[in-house]
């Protein structure tokens, strides 16, 4: 959530900020400052009480001893003690609704991010390698929803007749190419870009949401156990996040620097219609994160080595990719600054979205309440959170199999994966 302070103190700027996303927050901002003075004022009313019936309760007591009548002094402390339980439930009430409102508030973008309405204002900051295509191949390339199932590795009929639409069953080769994929990474990551490997649930409970600002924007795009109210994670940021919630760590030991395989889970509410054809958008889908708790200093360099950590599985993998950052309006809620890193399928003929690295700076931070201790002394700071895909499958997968397909409808498999597919070379060996 946004520090309560900056808004007190820097109202118009925030409102301003917060506008560029595309919409105008100003009225959440006035209701917040609005029951932040009434909360305040009643503070200020209940301190006096409260210091009044000290005083006449010592006064009660003097009289006592003195043997006087204290009837009407204690029928007018039995008000006071009204009135004062009256005014804490009402602070009650008030802090609630002050922290339903934060915590309603998106993230402030930062000012080096390109301001816009929505993606078609992003920008394409980096290209790496030369998309191929019909010319490049020497012949027409496959999309992969054509492909998969030629090659026998793709099954869409039993996955919508097991689940649905959106779901899909991969075989053999298709299988053990998503699994090494997945065990590839978390080496790659683990061994040589020094992350921690973190195992994780793929169900967390609701306050988990809240932390990682998942709630209340997308909760009509998230699966729930409505009878132990337990959430399906749509991303293993989600219990990073909250993995060192209400704790506070040793400036010493940042930046921590984890990377975790999950399922994840989405609805895919929001996207009716859209990438309907393939594996592009699922219901269920892997994923290898990146999750990073710096210091406030350290974030925006963080941010910068975690991007080039997870682009080097496509540079690896020799895929031609790109780096996008992303616009105001196109900004998930909880970051502050994000760069979308981008494949060429050449069979779909598109761009896709295979990471989508972002600085939440302390806004999760603050919801979890996750701070350090400056090395130096002082009191504990809210640390910085970062997070990216490491990367996301399938769309990897969609990738892999329409760059490296051949005109019999072969797909070669990349050097650095053959030791984790057995050493197979080519699906059909």
């Amino acid at each position: 959530m946004i520090d309560l302070q900056l808004i007190r103190e820097k109202t118009d700027w925030v409102k301003e900020r917060l506008l560029t996303r595309g919409d105008d927050w100003s009225p959440w901002i006035d209701r917040l400052l609005a029951v932040d003075q009434e909360r305040r004022q009643i503070l200020r009313v209940l301190e006096d009480l409260k210091h009044t019936r000290n005083v006449v309760s010592r006064q009660i007591g003097e009289l006592i001893q003195k043997g006087q009548d204290t009837e009407a002094l204690k029928e007018q402390m039995r008000q006071v003690g009204d009135e004062i339980a009256k005014l804490e439930r009402r602070v009650r009430e008030v802090e609630l609704e002050r922290e339903r409102v934060l915590l309603e508030l998106p993230n402030i973008p930062d000012p080096s991010v390109p301001v816009g309405a929505d993606e078609k204002a992003n920008v394409v900051v980096a290209q790496y390698g030369r998309p191929k295509t019909a010319d490049d191949f020497k012949f027409e390339p496959i999309p992969h929803w054509d492909l998969g199932p030629r090659l026998g590795i793709l099954d869409f009929e039993r996955g919508v007749k097991l689940a649905g639409s959106r779901f899909y069953v991969l075989f053999g080769a298709g299988a053990l190419l998503e699994r090494a994929l997945i065990n590839w990474m978390l080496d790659l990551h683990t061994r040589e870009h020094g992350y921690t490997e973190v195992w994780l649930p793929a169900m967390v409970k609701e306050a988990c949401m809240w932390g990682a600002a998942q709630l209340p924007w997308l909760a009509e795009n998230i699966y729930r156990d409505v009878e132990d109210n337990f959430w399906f994670i749509g991303t293993a940021e989600i219990p990073l996040t909250n993995l060192h919630r209400d704790e506070i760590l040793p400036e010493e030991s940042l930046p921590l620097k984890y990377v975790a395989y999950t399922p994840c889970f989405r609805r895919e509410k929001f996207s009716a219609g859209k990438d309907v054809r393939g594996i592009k958008r699922g219901h269920q889908f892997d994923k290898v994160e990146l999750y990073k708790v710096t210091t406030p200093e350290t974030s925006n360099q963080e941010l910068d080595a975690l991007i080039e950590d997870a682009r080097d599985v496509l540079v690896r993998l020799e895929l031609p990719h790109r780096i996008v950052q992303l616009a105001t309006g196109d900004l998930a809620f909880h970051s502050a600054r994000s760069y979308d890193i981008e494949v060429w399928a050449p069979g779909c003929k598109e761009w896709l979205e295979v990471s989508s690295c972002s600085n939440c700076t302390d806004f999760q931070a603050r919801r979890v309440n996750l701070r350090y201790r400056p090395s130096g002394g002082g009191r504990p700071r809210f640390a910085h959170t970062l997070n990216g895909s490491g990367l996301a499958l399938p769309r990897t997968v969609i990738a892999l199999l329409e760059n490296y397909q051949d005109e019999h409808g072969r797909v070669f498999i990349p050097s650095v994966l053959q030791p984790y597919l057995g050493g197979l070379k080519r699906i059909p060996s």
